[in-house]
């Protein structure tokens, strides 16, 4: 099978360049001339994929070779982008930057190889005039395997600079699809993680993605965009199904529909935001009756639930509304005490434990977490350490750790992972139905955990 849906990556030289006002301006605007778009985000970012649903009215989806490797990256494209008129691929960092000490494994341009697409550079021209050739130049000639069909010039400051850059550009041969002025008025706020959630700001997220349109409609050569679009070549294999992704020898989602479904509670809500679709796709696929609750605002869970699965987020801003919500933070205890499975994932993790920054939690682990001025932030390999609702010993997962806290361990508990990294260290906590740690994983890359957490919601 082969597809050739039109498609484009936006790159950039370096970080802050303004890849995701690019991204998600063109979003919007092909999505307002009437097309159905397909966003997609490179690398483990959970915040800009609600930017781009915002722009497109789809999922946002992240396309990752390190969490989910280099071949799952092509069917999960192709999942996110049946029944599309084009898709827009949103970089991460600099065009060639990847996963340290990995060569190109994860970058920019190792995705857009592997999608076959062409890159729109998005340069930051505001310090520069002629020397924009000479790294436009650069960033072409560096990877002959990586076809950078277009530049957008963005903060450019008047027209006299937008001559000169362009009159720089000629010798390069690459065409200027776009230039954009200096308008801070489209910038996203952010704090120490970067961009703040949509979901914490709805309605000023739709006037910022509503501005970007405008400047990119207005800025950038929208039919010279989808025509470079259209260059890209057929992409081979078939489309990432969740379904098919669930089933083994001894497991067969047919059968499984046949059982009653397993309510599985998935928090959701401005506290915790972060959450890749496939993982929900999964376990439906797996036969959980999936609901999303919001910790902020409920005071029980869902009526039935078996099973509770808490992403990441930012528990640290909403904490004192999170503890405040005592019957819930109760009913979250109850249901861990009982032996019901329950899987966490950093903000998930810190809501689990007895108290944060001195604010009471739920109390299911007996542990204190803290905000911390220290970032912790890479991709990690890691290994189950023993047996959980998620994995079996011995099971290796790529993950991905994004946090500014700290949680001191207690009492009662086993380490979830054992972390390949300088120090050897294990993370994370296995209490019972339990499986609480600060590693992001990517269930795609390894199904059988969706299928292991359903079957014990069934049993449990």
């Amino acid at each position: 099978m082969s597809s050739s849906v039109p498609r484009l990556v936006v790159a950039a030289p370096s970080s802050g360049s303004g890849k995701t006002t690019v991204a998600t301006g063109l979003m919007a605007a092909f999505a307002a001339r009437g097309l159905a778009v397909s966003p997609h985000k490179v690398g483990p970012d959970y915040i800009d994929p609600g930017y781009h649903a915002l722009a497109t009215g789809r999922v946002g989806r992240n396309l990752d070779a390190y969490l989910c490797g280099p071949e799952l990256v092509g069917p999960l494209f192709l999942h996110g982008a049946r029944g599309c008129d084009i898709a827009v691929v949103e970089g991460v960092m600099g065009l060639y930057d990847g996963a340290a000490g990995e060569g190109e494994l994860a970058s920019t341009a190792h995705v857009a190889k592997l999608l076959r697409a062409p890159v729109v550079l998005v340069v930051d021209a505001s310090s520069q005039s002629r020397s924009v050739a000479a790294l436009v130049h650069g960033f072409v000639s560096w990877d002959p395997e990586v076809r950078v069909g277009g530049v957008i010039l963005n903060k450019v400051a008047s027209d006299r600079h937008e001559v000169m850059l362009r009159e720089a550009l000629e010798q390069t041969g690459v065409p200027v699809l776009g230039v954009l002025r200096r308008a801070p008025q489209v910038d996203t706020p952010s704090r120490h993680l970067g961009l703040v959630p949509v979901a914490e700001r709805r309605a000023e997220s739709v006037e910022a993605v509503a501005a970007m349109a405008a400047q990119v409609s207005d800025g950038c050569d929208l039919d010279g965009l989808m025509e470079l679009a259209r260059s890209a070549a057929g992409l081979s294999g078939a489309a990432w199904d969740a379904a098919e992704a669930v089933s083994s020898p001894t497991h067969h989602p047919t059968r499984s529909d046949e059982q009653p479904k397993p309510r599985v509670a998935v928090a959701g809500g401005p506290a915790f935001t972060f959450s890749y679709a496939e993982h929900t796709e999964l376990l439906t696929a797996a036969g959980a009756d999936v609901v999303p609750f919001d910790p902020l605002r409920d005071e029980e869970l869902p009526e039935g639930t078996r099973g509770l699965v808490i992403g990441g987020g930012f528990p640290e801003v909403y904490a004192a509304e999170l503890s405040a919500n005592e019957p819930l933070r109760k009913a979250v205890a109850h249901l861990a005490e009982s032996g019901a499975p329950v899987a966490a994932e950093c903000a998930g993790l810190l809501y689990l434990c007895r108290e944060l920054d001195g604010l009471p939690m739920c109390g299911v682990l007996d542990a204190g977490a803290r905000m911390t001025e220290r970032l912790t932030l890479g991709y990690r390999d890691a290994v189950a350490v023993g047996d959980s609702v998620l994995a079996a010993a011995g099971t290796r997962m790529r993950g991905h750790e994004f946090h500014r806290t700290a949680v001191e361990p207690g009492a009662g508990a086993e380490p979830a992972w054992g972390l390949r990294t300088p120090q050897r260290r294990v993370e994370g906590f296995v209490r019972r139905g339990v499986h609480a740690s600060y590693l992001h994983t990517h269930w795609a890359a390894e199904p059988g955990v969706a299928r292991r957490f359903v079957e014990r919601c069934r049993t449990s």
